[in-house]
């Protein structure tokens, strides 16, 4: 890849799921080692069990062990942080999501995905109030913080404002339910892709892998792709920006292998290292 752009990462959401064993996971792949088998053919993962539920911080220090240089997670925050009337309430829930032990993943910490419920609507003062709960740091690392909105109202140039006047990115989402916000509002792109195909080997046909593959390089490279709106025109910063790309939802037993074949794409040089 180009000096001129970022890192591209590809993975999935979470990594245990039955229906990936002999499918994904090798046949008889010990379950207690399916994080170290998937973080070594992936580049990501988003950890989506924290929006139910805690875990200790033996677990994330756990998560980091199995995991290879460079790899990289994102969490989702707790439900009980966003699934607020008033969200800027939230504080003693934002605190014991943060504190439950994310600095154990040290170096392997990525973005903190915040997901709002589609009846969550944009409003300036509700949001701003929320946005100043957001820590700059977690530990030792600087924090990043994306919102994922699945409301018509955040279509405001207003709420683009503000996420980028705050550098928190905003979750580009392929779901005709949701906004489709594709505008650049951080130092970092994010995106779930939740139309994968299970009946697809590949979770996506070769012409989509290579259409979504071009995006990524897009924003990698500081740009909203060609084929995008943004709803906010005044622009983004300048500068390449790491992505984080998840296959998720949708086409879920194939999102490994999509994954994958969007790894291919954007990073050909990647070479997966053997589990120990």
């Amino acid at each position: 890849m180009a000096d001129a752009a970022g890192r591209i990462r590809c993975g999935i959401g979470g990594w245990t799921f039955e229906p990936w064993r002999g499918v994904f996971y090798p046949p008889k792949w010990p379950h207690a080692r399916e994080l170290e088998y998937a973080s070594r053919r992936l580049t990501a993962i988003e950890i989506n069990g924290t929006y139910y539920s805690s875990f200790k911080p033996d677990s994330w220090a756990k998560w980091r062990a199995a995991t290879p240089e460079g790899f990289k997670f994102s969490v989702k925050a707790s439900r009980f942080c966003t699934n607020r009337k008033v969200l800027a309430d939230g504080k003693a829930s934002l605190d014991i999501f943060l504190n439950q032990g994310l600095t154990e993943l040290g170096d392997r910490l990525g973005p903190i995905l915040w997901q709002f419920m589609p009846t969550k609507k944009f409003d300036y003062d509700d949001f701003a109030g929320f946005m100043d709960l957001m820590p700059e740091r977690i530990g030792d690392t600087r924090a990043q913080h994306v919102f994922e909105v699945r409301n018509g109202t955040f279509n405001d140039p207003k709420f683009i404002g503000l996420c980028r006047d705050r550098g928190i990115a905003i979750c580009n989402s392929d779901n005709e339910n949701y906004p489709f916000i594709p505008d650049i509002t951080a130092d970092f792109v994010y995106l779930r892709l939740l139309s994968a195909d299970d009946e697809i080997p590949t979770g996506y046909e070769a012409k989509d892998l290579d259409l979504w593959a071009g995006r990524f390089r897009a924003y990698a490279e500081g740009r909203v792709p060609g084929d995008f709106t943004p709803v906010d025109r005044t622009g983004p910063p300048e500068g390449p920006r790491d992505v984080y790309a998840f296959v998720i939802h949708e086409g879920k037993v194939r999102a490994p292998a999509a994954a994958m074949a969007f790894i291919c794409r954007v990073d050909p040089e990647f070479q997966p290292p053997e589990p120990a």
